[in-house]
C-alpha cells in the first residue's frame, strides 16, 4: 500500500488575491471585478485604490458564481447579484435547520 503524502495549501483567506490574480482567475478583464466593487455586488476594500483591493476564497466563490449567471442566462449584474445572494442565503438558512436537526 502506498503511503499518502499530506497536502500542502494556504487558505486563500490567509494569502488574499490581488484584483489582477482575481480577474485571471475568473478569466476576466480586471475592469469587470473594478466594475462590481464599486457597485457594491464584490468586496474587496471599495474605499481604497484598486491596487490595494484583496480578495479572500469567498470573494473567488461569488465572483464565479456571478459569472457564470452572467454568462449563462445573459443576465446583467444586478440580477446575477440577486440569484447569488439567494443562493448563498438559502444555504445558510440550510446549514441552521441541519444545526438544528430539523434537516
Amino acid at each position: 500500500m502506498a503511503s499518502e503524502q499530506p497536502i500542502r495549501a494556504v487558505p486563500l483567506d490567509e494569502a488574499a488575491l490581488t484584483l489582477d490574480e482575481l480577474a485571471r482567475a475568473c478569466a476576466v478583464e480586471p475592469g469587470w471585478v473594478v466594475q462590481r466593487v464599486r457597485t457594491g455586488i464584490l468586496l474587496g476594500g471599495s474605499d481604497t485604490a484598486p491596487e490595494a483591493w484583496r480578495f479572500t476564497s469567498i470573494d473567488l466563490v461569488r465572483a464565479r458564481s456571478l459569472l457564470r449567471i452572467e454568462r449563462d442566462f445573459d443576465a446583467n449584474e444586478e440580477v446575477a447579484a440577486l440569484v447569488v445572494d439567494l443562493t448563498e442565503e438559502v444555504r445558510r438558512l440550510r446549514r441552521r435547520l441541519h444545526a438544528a436537526g430539523l434537516s
